[in-house]
């Protein structure tokens, strides 16, 4: 069963970073964002095991399966590598997350974060492609690939080995398109040149990319002062060939409408715009911020319970804003009663799951160097 692209909606509603109260995800507004998100005549919806703790499944039963037809709208999901130690852990984690998001089949089903080492390892030693197949056989998913954050070379090799992949999930925006670390110019070239469809993640790095330094906002309001500056990321990104969808973790409401209006009568990035993102790029790549996205896969396996997503977050505030009372006032208040950065025992757990493949133990040093002085 082939995709096609033109019935695909261009915004997906990314279920990772959903609105949250007293640490749990607040349902009710979830609700709201999901009816206005449908009645835009959008209907991708993408979640995992992980995300939320295991709960983002969960909140995919109760805000949309339990609340329309099962046939209107696409939901995906993800098999976790780092959760599967025998074969029979395929079908488990599979069962378990059709009765969490109470559903008898996923529309799209992915294997999770293929990257070198244990993750690609662990889905080949385990047969996972061939599972997937058997999978799609059975009815029991509709349409099969992967997400995947490793190296170019890899992702040649992947396509190459597995012609039975339908899509990939990818990191791609602007200011990563020649980051060779993550590499989006490049895996988007080998993905057109399989003729593959791409899904994308973190088209707005997390958020990163809503709010760029003042000096790179000017630039974005100089020359369209209606435009957020998250829509220009957007906007990059759907102007490109061969994307079926782009996922984006909308937190509020603020962000849902502003990306409908993105989406409502798109309009492709102009030559003139794409000189105004080039001038931009010049601009950021000039800040020395932490690329990290808060995707907080670090967070669950943290033996000291460091929020290290937040605490980054702060430090790209006071690299860019040079807001660094401000900033220090927040960590001792909210983030340090629990855990510090100098709190960090060096294990490396954060650094084997992070997609961004930063070098977290030393940036923790160099965090605990700048907010807890």
């Amino acid at each position: 069963m082939s995709i096609e692209l033109s019935k695909m909606p261009k915004l997906g509603f990314g279920l990772m970073r959903l609105p949250t109260k007293d640490e749990k995800i607040d349902l009710d507004t979830v609700c709201k964002m999901v009816d206005e998100y449908i009645d835009a005549g959008l209907n991708y919806f993408d979640t995992a095991y992980v995300y939320h703790g295991g709960d983002s499944e969960v909140a995919a039963r109760e805000a949309i399966v339990k609340r329309y037809p099962r046939d209107s709208f696409y939901l995906a999901t993800k098999l976790p590598a780092w959760c599967i130690k025998s074969p029979e852990d395929r079908d488990r984690i599979f069962n378990e997350q059709c009765e969490r998001a109470g559903v008898d089949y996923f529309d799209f089903y992915l294997l999770h974060s293929i990257e070198e080492g244990g993750n690609y390892d662990t889905y080949e030693k385990f047969d996972c492609f061939k599972w997937g197949v058997e999978k799609k056989r059975e009815g029991k998913i509709k349409h099969f690939g992967f997400s995947f954050h490793g190296t170019p070379a890899l992702l040649e090799k992947l396509l190459n080995d597995h012609p039975e992949v339908e899509f990939v999930q990818i990191q791609l925006n602007y200011i990563d398109w020649d980051n060779p670390v993550i590499s989006s110019g490049k895996l988007y070239g080998i993905l057109r040149k399989h003729n593959v469809p791409m899904i994308i993640m973190e088209p707005v790095k997390g958020g990163t990319l809503a709010s760029p330094p003042p000096e790179a906002l000017d630039k974005f309001r100089a020359a369209r002062p209606e435009a957020s500056a998250a829509s220009w990321a957007l906007r990059f990104v759907a102007s490109l060939p061969g994307v079926m969808t782009i996922l984006s973790g909308m937190s509020d409401e603020s962000q849902m409408k502003d990306n409908l209006s993105t989406f409502t009568n798109f309009e492709p990035l102009t030559d003139a715009e794409r000189q105004v993102i080039d001038e931009v790029k010049e601009i950021m790549h000039g800040k020395p911020t932490i690329g990290c996205t808060s995707c907080r896969y670090c967070c669950d396996g943290c033996p000291m319970g460091i929020k290290i997503p937040d605490i980054f977050s702060l430090i790209n505030s006071v690299r860019i804003y040079n807001e660094g009372w401000r900033a220090k006032n927040f960590y001792n208040t909210h983030i340090a009663s629990s855990a510090k950065a100098s709190d960090c025992i060096a294990c490396g757990q954060c650094e084997g799951v992070c997609p961004q493949h930063l070098p977290i133990i030393e940036l923790l040093q160099q965090a605990a160097a700048e907010l807890e002085n």
